[in-house]
């Protein structure tokens, strides 16, 4: 006996209330994705006037440069160490304060006011802070006889960058964190305390795989703030100096497409930089998520 499909009327008000979203997805997404694929095959000129198709020559370019590959390297560098410590310190404090019984919500408030400056304030923050002239922190740097010279110092400048991002990320960090641990149930933890003295073991076989949803999903988050959202940060702290130490790919892509008008090449940096994110998420939800018991 042959069965009959049943076909149910849909109305399309539900798919016009997602058309805004698609339209600013297509206008600010596809498209720029899309023309910088195309520019990324081509010689621009300068002021836009003319363009001459050159196949893989921007790629081959960027990839024989030592100068680019530098860049690629520190950021990697860069975004794991940034990414490691701002999880670990959120995950510390966002513990400590989970703790607390009375004036949970005042520490909560003011390790989460951070989050509310702009990157490029807490860049012009931070330059005042680790100003060799004016700045607490060489000065006190100085005392215990490290000559901080973020503005000639390679390793000084990446320290300082590193340790602003970190301070700027933890909390958002912080606030998922101690949602995650406010929703383990008190059933949970009276159970995890009776069955375990210790403490550091309880929370590594119990809590911390409790919050494993939530680590992997600010572990994704904080892997493209570190690739794109320091743009401003780095802006108004070195601009990449000294000598190039300090560039990030996005910021290499600001510099050679809008300050060196080199557009075919800084489209290819566009496109590198997009794939590798790309790559990157894959390879978190493919391998790591499994881990990840929802």
């Amino acid at each position: 006996m042959a069965t009959k499909r049943v076909q149910f009327s849909h109305s399309p008000i539900p798919y016009l209330f997602i058309v805004p979203q698609l339209a600013i997805i297509a206008v600010f997404f596809f498209w720029p994705a899309l023309q910088a694929l195309y520019l990324s095959f081509m010689l621009e000129d300068p002021w836009g006037l003319s363009s001459q198709f050159v196949g893989f020559e921007n790629y081959v370019e960027l990839f024989s440069s030592s100068e680019y590959l530098s860049t690629f390297a520190f950021t990697l560098l860069y975004s794991s160490i940034v990414t490691v410590f701002s999880l670990g310190v959120a995950l510390v404090l966002a513990v400590k304060a989970n703790a607390i019984l009375r004036g949970q919500s005042t520490y909560q408030l003011l390790l989460t006011w951070v989050y509310a400056i702009a990157p490029a304030a807490a860049g012009i923050m931070a330059y005042f802070i680790f100003n060799r002239n004016i700045g607490v922190v060489p000065e006190f740097l100085n005392s215990f006889g490290w000559d901080f010279r973020p503005d000639t110092n390679s390793f000084d400048a990446t320290a300082m960058v590193i340790l602003v991002s970190v301070w700027k990320q933890v909390p958002v960090n912080f606030v998922f964190f101690l949602a995650g641990l406010n929703s383990i149930s008190k059933s949970v933890r009276e159970a995890a305390q009776m069955d375990c003295e210790s403490d550091s073991r309880r929370f590594w076989t119990i809590t911390f795989p409790l919050l494993a949803p939530t680590a992997f999903f600010l572990l994704v988050i904080n892997i493209t703030y570190a690739f794109f959202e320091t743009f401003g940060l780095i802006d108004t702290l070195t601009q990449g100096r000294p000598g190039g130490s300090t560039t990030t790919l996005v910021y290499k892509v600001y510099q050679d497409g809008f300050i060196g008008a080199d557009l075919g090449l800084s489209s290819a940096q566009s496109v590198v930089l997009m794939l590798l994110v790309l790559l990157l998420t894959f390879v978190q939800f493919k391998f790591i998520e499994r881990k990840v018991h929802y």
